[in-house]
């Protein structure tokens, strides 16, 4: 990655451990980051608009995504499919935005395969009872789709340890903090600094000849 370029982040989670909220929240507090939007063959669920969660597509116009190529990546997950339309990642990288994608595990993956220097971030609850009542308390769907989103979640916790950290959302603000400094402490790793350290080893060595 170029130098001052911003770094692509993926937060994933179990469905009801609080991924949403967190990264509005990080949006809300802190300037340097952009979400990209994902499109979604998915409904909308109440408050949602076209544009802001989501850019909500119909099969078909997904396909013709994918066969674009507009695409980072996409998965299918409960029936639906879910993707990261690629330009508006790329313009925001160039400008130096931390770039975050709220995507679920199966695209966080190809994401890595192809972007290695991808940040990938996993948000869980405290505990299985715990996500079981956030599910329960969201009061969005019935009791056999939150038995499905467990049986999911039990299938995804499988993928936990290829993430790059994993963070604990037991209280919001903590978590959020915790996320930030995160981000923000991968900007000093010498991987990302490998002309900066170039220019320095030069200066250092043209001081010591001269």
């Amino acid at each position: 990655m170029k130098e001052g370029q911003g770094i692509l982040t993926v937060i994933s989670g179990f469905s009801g451990a609080g991924k949403g909220t967190v990264t509005r929240k990080i949006l809300e507090q802190y300037d340097n980051y952009a979400l990209s939007i994902s499109a979604t063959t998915r409904d909308p669920r109440e408050g949602e608009e076209n544009g802001r969660e989501y850019f909500f597509k119909t099969a078909e116009e997904f396909e013709k995504m994918i066969a674009k190529d507009e695409l980072i990546e996409y998965a299918k997950y409960v029936n639906n499919y879910y993707g990261t339309p690629k330009m508006y990642v790329q313009e925001q990288l160039q400008k130096g935005k931390d770039v975050i994608l709220e995507i679920e595990i199966q695209g966080a993956l190809k994401v890595k395969e192809k972007y290695p220097d991808t940040l990938l971030l996993f948000i869980t609850p405290p505990s299985a009872q715990e996500l079981k009542n956030r599910l329960i308390r969201r009061g969005t769907e019935e009791m056999d789709v939150i038995e499905k989103r467990m049986k999911t979640a039990a299938w995804e916790a499988q993928f936990m340890d290829q993430y790059d950290y994993i963070v604990i959302n037991d209280e919001l603000q903590t978590c959020v903090e915790e996320l930030h400094a995160i981000i923000q402490s991968e900007h000093k790793k010498s991987a990302r600094n490998l002309v900066f350290a170039e220019k320095i080893k030069e200066e250092l060595e043209k001081e010591v000849k001269d």
